[in-house]
């Protein structure tokens, strides 16, 4: 029982990094209609860009986030606006995976070149410490990282519905040629919302250097993991994509925990697709579909 609530509390804390991952996943689906191959290699981009602030100046991993964020925001903003938007209309959701897919090789090929292959993590001082509480542990990292996801979360559920550009996103997600007519700038909001996008993988990527050890290939597993996520929770639906994440991460760690380490990682595919084969749009697909 003792090492059954242990894996909970581990999953619920990993799950939460996961949600701050595929919600920008999600919500470049919701506005662009594009599934965006290269969200799995932006996660990674800012992991190295935090590992090599971290190393050069000493700066802690998660102060790196407001550095390395507005330049995820611009890189997100250039790739949209210079690769996506050109796209014929008509084969825009096909020749989408095409290009996201090659700006994540791109990614890939460049940091290769300039990190090499090897693998890294960060270590700052407090990367193994953990409290005890009731006779569990809690890892420090884990934890800031999943309190890190939620205010991350929070705040972009708060720009979604209590701003101007929140309204206007909601709008093109809902009813794009409707916005149009209402002065809204699909244009210009696509661009943000793929900024947007490439923040929340600024803030992931500053936890999962932390989390995980990785290397320039680590996107490939990344991206497949972020794609079951949402998929399960509904393609569009932010809270779902929540959900998803949150019951992903306790699955894994439990069947890690309780049958083989081997195993976890499976899990996230054998779940959705016994999930898909009763609902195809997800648990939350159907109602939440368009709602982010």
């Amino acid at each position: 029982m003792h090492e059954t609530i242990q894996a909970v509390i581990l999953g619920l804390l990993t799950g939460g990094v996961y949600a701050l991952m595929a919600s920008g996943q999600t919500l470049i689906f919701g506005v662009l209609k594009v599934v965006n191959l290269a969200q799995g290699a932006l996660v990674i981009l800012a992991a190295y860009l935090s590992s090599s602030l971290f190393a050069s100046f000493g700066i802690d991993p998660f102060l790196t986030v407001p550095i390395v964020a507005p330049v995820m925001f611009l890189l997100g903003v250039a790739v949209q606006w210079c690769l996506l938007r050109p796209l014929h209309r008509s084969d825009a959701s096909q020749l989408s995976l095409l290009v996201t897919f090659a700006v994540a090789l791109g990614i890939e090929g460049l940091l290769a070149l300039v990190y090499k292959s090897d693998y890294r993590t960060m270590q700052p001082s407090y990367a193994n410490d953990s409290w005890t509480v009731a006779g569990y542990q809690i890892g420090e990292v884990r934890l800031a990282a999943c309190l890190l996801s939620l205010a991350t979360l929070g705040a972009l559920a708060l720009l979604l519905n209590r701003t101007r550009f929140g309204r206007a996103v909601r709008a093109t997600v809902q009813n794009p040629t409707a916005a149009r007519l209402l002065g809204v700038e699909s244009t210009r909001v696509a661009a943000l919302g793929f900024g947007l996008g490439a923040v929340t993988a600024a803030a992931a990527g500053a936890v999962y250097g932390m989390v995980y050890s990785f290397n320039p290939n680590s996107h490939y597993d990344l991206i497949s993991r972020l794609l079951s996520i949402v998929i399960l929770g509904g393609l569009g639906s932010l809270g779902g994509t929540v959900v998803a994440a949150l019951a992903m991460g306790v699955l894994s760690a439990l069947v890690g925990a309780l049958v083989s380490p081997v195993w976890s990682d499976f899990s996230f595919f054998v779940v959705l697709l016994a999930v898909l084969l009763v609902r195809p749009r997800g648990l939350f697909g159907a109602r939440l579909r368009g709602a982010l």
